[in-house]
């Protein structure tokens, strides 16, 4: 049975800003909003919006869940960072969900994930790789799902089926694991930035 702690859930890991508030089977309210750039003006308050749309408030909530990638690098870091001070100014756990996992949402599925440089992230029972959509491993014996099945599926033949909402799916295995004394959520990266590093010290984030 899921967890009915109030889990308020968000990602920034692609063109998006996508936000849901669930409580055990309940989704109370979810949100998404298609975008290349502005993620991280536009995050604080698309959850501000979904704890209104949802009927709770900030000190209403139990967890916070993140996608960790992969994905967009600053998009990811944005996220994260943003799950990390939440849960310290609220006092209350944060937990991160690579975007495999929630995509796959317990089912046997190969999770297809757009990538730079034409090329796919695929997992597959805890294997991930960076790969061209045509070079699907021959014993990988499962339907495809997530942003780029359709592409995987158009290069592969292999059938496709639905991807959950991804905002819900991390909030519900974010509160099924999600305590105090787990490891703070951490980025998921497969290969470096292409940008190259800027001359200015970026922030660190702590581990």
């Amino acid at each position: 049975m899921p967890s009915d702690r109030l889990t308020l859930a968000f990602d920034t890991s692609a063109a998006h800003c996508a936000a849901a508030l669930v409580s055990g089977d309940r989704v109370l309210a979810t949100q998404i909003e298609e975008m290349r750039k502005g993620q991280a003006e536009r995050l604080m308050p698309l959850l501000e919006a979904v704890l209104v749309q949802g009927g709770a408030t900030w000190a209403d909530l139990d967890v916070i869940g993140v996608g960790t990638g992969p994905g967009n690098f600053t998009g990811v870091r944005i996220s994260v960072a943003a799950a990390r001070g939440l849960s310290l100014g609220l006092g209350i756990p944060s937990e991160g969900v690579s975007l495999s996992e929630a995509y796959a949402d317990g089912r046997d599925v190969i999770v297809c994930l757009p990538a730079p440089r034409d090329q796919v992230h695929m997992a597959w029972q805890g294997d991930i790789r960076l790969i061209d959509p045509d070079d699907l491993p021959v014993n990988w014996h499962a339907p495809l799902t997530g942003p780029a099945a359709p592409v995987v599926a158009a290069a592969t033949g292999r059938a496709v089926e639905p991807a959950p909402d991804l905002a819900t799916s991390i909030a519900r295995i974010a509160a099924a694991r999600a305590a105090p004394g787990r490891a703070r959520p951490a980025p998921v990266y497969l290969r470096p930035a292409d940008a190259a590093p800027a001359s200015d010290r970026p922030p660190v984030l702590l581990p």
